[in-house]
């Protein structure tokens, strides 16, 4: 009896044993596959034909400087013609003399609109005007900004936060809506948002938390137009990006220069303009998304408190703000 009772207890660790490893197989596989496809999505698929698939114009916003100016010369580059919108006239007029002169064959026009000023409205009613009777196929909303260093919520002046708001939210969704027409007559078009890893790749972002908050908007937002007009030929696409090697990024995060995990803008833009019109939600710059996969394994409590460190150390090394 005791023999029998073994033997079954025997085959019954046996096929505990079994199990476990099928599911730690299929687990591993899973990540596996997951990680070589993230990479797969950056680095070897072949980028859309931007002027056939959706039009000739593209709309930048925030494009004098960083990202946004980058992605300008990334299209300017693949023979699209481009209204540039930010909210300085002069800085603007320097950019596009900038791309007419490297790239003639692309027509440059611009718009002066200040997201955070109280004439936003009158701004946008320019940009109308401009891009009416354009095959406008391409929106980068890029436009946005931060705090001017690490604080507590409760430190936060009102202006800065309203600031904050005003760009990131209402910036994002007013281009939205003034595009978003000519594209649905055309039954055409791509609206690439550009996000940020502190709303999604990371459970939280500590001592920039409005600005965390605004970008998950801008990623629900993206997600849902996805939804929405997917069916109208229209891609709708939230890009996030972590560290990039701009002038905010240098302000906030006292990263001064490039390296294998924060690309230049330039390098950010190139691999950014390879994933339009594939993914709702992407991190374009393959590194990134290899920093995306590895702290999807790591438990929330964990990240939450590695953030919080980092923000406090930025909070001391900081300049005193005002």
């Amino acid at each position: 009896m005791e023999d029998i009772v073994t033997a079954c207890s025997s085959s019954v660790t046996h096929f505990a044993v079994l199990i476990i490893s099928c599911l730690g197989f299929v687990v591993t596989l899973n990540h596996l596959i997951s990680l070589v496809t993230r990479i797969s999505n950056s680095c070897l698929r072949s980028e859309k034909d931007l002027t056939r698939t959706y039009g000739s114009w593209a709309v930048v916003t925030g494009a004098t400087d960083g990202i946004g100016k980058a992605f300008a010369c990334q299209l300017a580059r693949r023979g699209l013609n481009l209204v540039l919108v930010s909210r300085s006239f002069e800085k603007l007029e320097t950019v596009a003399g900038e791309i007419r002169a490297e790239y003639p064959g692309s027509h440059v026009r611009v718009v002066e609109v200040d997201f955070s000023g109280g004439e936003v409205c009158e701004g946008l009613r320019r940009v109308e005007e401009v891009i009416g009777g354009l095959d406008v196929g391409i929106l980068i909303n890029n436009v946005g900004i931060t705090y001017p260093g690490a604080m507590f919520f409760h430190e936060v002046e009102e202006k800065v936060w309203r600031n904050i708001v005003r760009v990131n939210i209402e910036g994002t969704t007013r281009m939205t809506k003034v595009v978003l027409p000519g594209m649905l007559r055309r039954k055409k078009g791509a609206i690439v948002n550009i996000g940020s890893g502190a709303s999604v790749v990371v459970p939280s972002h500590p001592l920039f938390t409005v600005y965390a908050a605004t970008k998950a908007y801008v990623d629900q937002l993206s997600r849902s137009l996805y939804m929405e007009y997917g069916q109208c030929g229209i891609h709708v696409q939230c890009q996030v990006p972590l560290y990039v090697a701009t002038n905010m990024v240098s302000r906030v995060a006292c990263i001064e220069r490039d390296s294998l995990f924060v690309p230049t803008a330039e390098g950010y833009a190139r691999a950014a303009i390879r994933r339009i019109g594939y993914e709702a939600r992407c991190t374009p710059y393959w590194a990134h998304s290899i920093q995306w996969y590895f702290a999807r394994l790591i438990p929330d409590p964990l990240l939450d408190a590695w953030r919080f460190s980092i923000a406090m150390h930025r909070r001391k090394s900081q300049p005193k703000l005002n």
